[in-house]
């Protein structure tokens, strides 16, 4: 079947859904009538659910009808109190797993006023018996949870909550061993493309309710991006028919000022939440010095929710945001000495209205649409010769538009869903690169300037072609003439193509390209259609879900995949304990971020420099997934998982010179395994905390099948910056009672990811990412160091025989035996191995806390004021994220950072 036809049947499915109504949510809602004994309703019964895990907690009191309604509820299980005067309290568990509203009826039974309870967890409340594991996180929880980054706070926020996650640089995140792989549905809608902070501006963490993180085999309704799956529910303003809200405002390091406001108001049909704040730093991201230099940013978010229900079987759901961020690009030491000044602005749109009808207490539909529009330009320096080996400008569009429909069917032991999402993806990508460093594409070479013997770039740039090099003692760099001495490990012969863009050569002799800033223009559409239906079945102890999912995928490659999903959960009640195995087929898709430039026919400038360039195919994924969950009576629960993952086609970033132009590149297979764990203490006597830790093995393989630089000769596995050992958090809150002050504390641990391009001598390993660093004098190893600046040499911590790199005294070399590094773990010598032993990062431990007081004043009435005081890296450690990753750089983790928030409440 083409595309064409395919469209039309879908097209035609859709329009069928529409003729009856429509599109799907995340969340979903319980509601129900409190009778007494005689059947009378009941009026101003207090009714409270909760779920201790998460520690989501509301309650409401019943109408004139004896009814009530909890609304946009994330799926999860709820443990249901009711209390009224005269009447015995009733308690019952509630799970919410659909949109379909799930009706409780409440009996109350005579009894004594004064035996009101209120909510207690039993362990039997706190396991679910799923076979996909989660996280799941409430407002309550992450309102004072300390975190790191202001500017990516969602981001911060998944990487502490969650199992798997390994922590990168500018709120980017690995989820279990991929890099990037992670998709958010924000109230039903997805979004699967990049969301750090280089790429896009994220939903900004005032406007989420809860959220929940699918770290397991996905079930059918989800594709693409999967390896963690970001489930997020936005507040909301529906049935609150007395405004509240929020007016904050904070500083702290760095000179970081924000402010904010929310208020969420409606009636008992309509609702409206509407969240703004803004944020000014002087370390707007992560910079390549763990002091600051240039890195001023600034960000602005508008968020609006609107519901309406003008009957009880039709709703109206429209989310508007809009975001805007202006940064600099920070400066290293190196860039601050010729007055670098790089800086970028992002602008997100994004619209998503959504229509739904219930047709009955079994069946409900919903349809919708979104349109999300990303809008990234980067900045040269005014004087572009003043941009570190090279110059760059990018103007570049990602428009993603979609239409997504679902009928959900809950009766009995089944929950069914059925739905179909189209995407059409447009992007749109320019920009210029010019090189402004002499030494890159050198004409001449200077005769035994390397400590080895061999001949290093000379670096003159007044030589314009290498034929003028003999005249001033030099060598000419050119392949056609044969060298007086041999070249050093690092040089590459003068390309005339590549003189075209050097900038600091203005009358070379330019062949092959035109004379200037390498420029490049492209357009393509991406179109994207998935089908699935998935029924999960609960039969007594046993949880099954079943599941198929069909993606058709048309971009510069095709392809089509059926993928099947499955999962078994048993419940062993007596013990509180769950088992559970899955098992998902995936379609991966390619990154969207400079596709277009990764999937073009290399032009000479890319040919240059990458070689052959092929279209990046779609992959195919095979993921197996065994856990449990433990709960141990009513205090804590376990939550394990072990996963293996099976990629052909596996996907990464690469750079163009070093510049933020990062574009997708695909290796020919990748395998992911590993395992994860987390614990949760719910409130006890004012107590609760959460661990969580994770070890993942992330080993991709040669040979780049897809992208720039495509090579399909070079073989051989290697670990990716996506591997780390082991990563740990520990998050522990105290309150002793209700509207008393707080206290807040994280623990996180990291092992470290792979580091990138830090020198170190490995002689005996052909396979080695060692190879041209070392050299003997005499029978003597020695590491050569000369490829490093006196700068970077200090940002990895470089020692030789215990004395560390300065600014104004770096190494050129080191004896193999005496080099080390404070900041990286570098294998012994004749050990290094880009798959069993990599250089890593050395693990880093980080400390952060805050305290607060919700009821500044002990106000009795609505009004109050809050006040809250958080430290971030209190030990100010000094350690990286990464170091010269072929991906994003070198990274520092914040510095000790200080930062007191006042705010009014109503």
């Amino acid at each position: 079947m083409n595309f064409r036809k395919f469209m039309l049947l879908v097209f035609g499915l859709v329009s069928f859904f529409c003729a009856t109504s429509s599109w799907a949510q995340s969340s979903g809602s319980i509601e129900g009538v409190v009778k007494d004994p005689s059947g009378g309703v009941l009026t101003n019964a207090t009714v409270e659910i909760s779920n201790p895990v998460s520690g989501y907690h509301r309650e409401t009191t019943t109408g004139s009808g004896g009814d009530f309604r909890f609304s946009n509820l994330p799926f999860n299980p709820y443990h249901l109190v009711v209390n009224a005067n005269g009447f015995s309290p009733y308690t019952q568990d509630v799970d919410v797993r659909s949109t379909v509203p799930t009706s409780v009826g409440v009996n109350l039974k005579l009894g004594s006023a004064a035996e009101n309870i209120t909510v207690e967890a039993t362990g039997a409340d706190l396991v679910e018996t799923e076979s996909t594991p989660h996280t799941d996180v409430d407002r309550d929880l992450f309102d004072k949870l300390p975190l790191e980054s202001a500017s990516s706070s969602l981001s911060s926020l998944v990487t502490l909550a969650s199992p798997g996650v390994v922590a990168d640089s500018n709120g980017l995140f690995h989820g279990l061993g991929d890099h990037a792989e992670n998709s958010f549905s924000v109230d039903g809608q997805p979004i699967n493309d990049q969301q750090s902070k280089v790429f896009s501006n994220q939903v900004p963490v005032d406007s989420i309710q809860s959220m929940e993180v699918i770290s397991g085999a996905p079930p059918a309704e989800y594709g693409d991006k999967t390896s963690f799956v970001v489930k997020v529910t936005t507040r909301s303003g529906l049935g609150q028919t007395k405004p509240t809200g929020n007016v904050t405002t904070s500083y702290g390091s760095f000179g970081s000022v924000t402010g904010g406001a929310n208020v969420a108001f409606g009636g008992t049909k309509w609702g409206n939440f509407i969240a703004v704040n803004g944020l000014n730093t002087g370390r707007f991201l992560d910079p390549p010095e763990f002091q600051v230099f240039h890195s001023k940013g600034n960000e602005e978010n508008g968020f609006d929710r609107f519901d309406l229900q003008p009957t009880a079987t039709d709703s109206v759901h429209l989310n508007f945001l809009y975001t805007r961020s202006w940064f600099q690009e920070p400066n290293s030491f190196d860039a601050v000495a010729t007055g670098q000044d790089q800086r970028a602005q992002i602008r997100t749109y994004n619209v998503a209205p959504t229509y739904t009808h219930l047709f009955s207490t079994t069946t409900l539909f919903t349809f919708g649409a979104f349109a999300r529009h990303d809008v990234f330009d980067y900045y040269p320096s005014p004087n572009p010769l003043a941009d570190i080996a090279e110059t760059s400008n990018q103007h570049r569009i990602l428009t993603n538009l979609g239409l997504r429909t679902d009928v959900s069917y809950v009766k009995g032991i089944h929950n069914v869903k059925l739905g179909a999402t189209f995407q059409h993806t447009l992007l749109t990508e320019n920009f210029g690169v010019g090189l402004t460093d002499p030494t890159i594409n050198d004409t001449c070479l200077s005769p035994g300037s390397n400590l080895d013997g061999s001949a290093g770039p000379a670096g003159n740039a007044s030589i314009n072609d290498p034929s003028g090099c003999a005249a001033v003692g030099l060598i000419p760099n050119d392949p056609r003439n044969p060298l007086d001495v041999n070249p050093g490990p690092n040089v590459t012969p003068f390309n005339p193509v590549l003189g075209c863009i050097d900038l600091t050569r203005p009358n070379v002799t330019c062949a092959g390209t035109t004379r200037g800033l390498f420029l490049f223009h492209g357009h393509r559409d991406i179109k994207e259609v998935g089908l699935y239906l998935q029924d999960t079945i609960t039969k007594g102890n046993w949880s099954f879900n079943l599941g198929i999912r069909g993606d058709l995928y048309r971009g510069f490659s095709n392809n089509s995949q059926a993928e099947p999903r499955a999962g078994i959960a048993y419940n062993i009640k007596r013990t509180n304990t769950v088992l559970r195995v899955s098992y998902a087929r995936v379609m991966e898709t390619p990154f969207n971020e400079n596709l277009v430039f990764a999937s073009t026919l290399a032009s000479p400038v890319t040919g240059a420099l990458f070689g052959a360039t092929a279209p990046i195919p779609p992959g195919q994924r095979n993921e197996f997934h065994a856990g449990f969950q433990q709960a141990f009576g009513k205090y804590l629960v376990v939550d394990g998982d072990y996963l293996w993952k099976y990629t052909h086609s596996a996907y990464d970033f690469s750079d163009f010179f070093n510049t933020p132009i990062f574009f997708p590149i695909g290796w020919d297979r990748s395998k992911i395994s590993g395992w994860s764990i987390r614990a949760s203490i719910p409130n006890f006597h004012g107590v609760s905390a959460f661990f969580t830790s994770s070890g993942v093995n992330a080993r991709f393989f040669n040979p780049q099948v897809g992208g720039l630089g495509t090579d399909l000769t070079t073989v051989g596995a290697f670990r990716i910056d996506h591997d780390q050992k082991f990563q740990a958090t520990t998050h522990v809150q105290y309150q002793p009672r209700k509207n008393w002050p707080w206290i807040a504390l994280n623990w996180r641990y990291d092992n470290g990811l792979v580091a990138g391009g830090v020198p170190c001598f490995n002689a005996t390993n052909p396979n080695s990412i060692c190879q041209g660093t070392s050299f003997f004098i005499g029978t003597t190893p020695f590491v050569n160091l000369s490829g490093l600046t006196a700068d970077q040499q200090v940002q990895a911590g470089l020692t030789c025989n215990g004395v560390a790199a300065t600014l104004t005294a770096a190494f050129a070399s080191c004896p193999a035996s005496q080099y080390g590094s404070t900041r990286i773990r570098i294998p012994a010598p004749g050990t290094a191995d880009d798959d069993h032993n990599p250089s890593r990062i050395t693990p880093r431990n980080l400390f952060d806390a805050s305290v607060g007081d919700d009821n500044l004043f002990r106000s009795k009435d609505n009004y109050r004021w809050s006040l809250r005081l958080t430290a971030i890296n209190m030990t100010n450690k000094v350690a990286l994220y990464n170091f010269l990753s072929t991906f994003s750089g070198t990274h520092f983790v914040t510095p000790r950072a200080f930062t007191a928030e006042l705010g009014f409440h109503f």
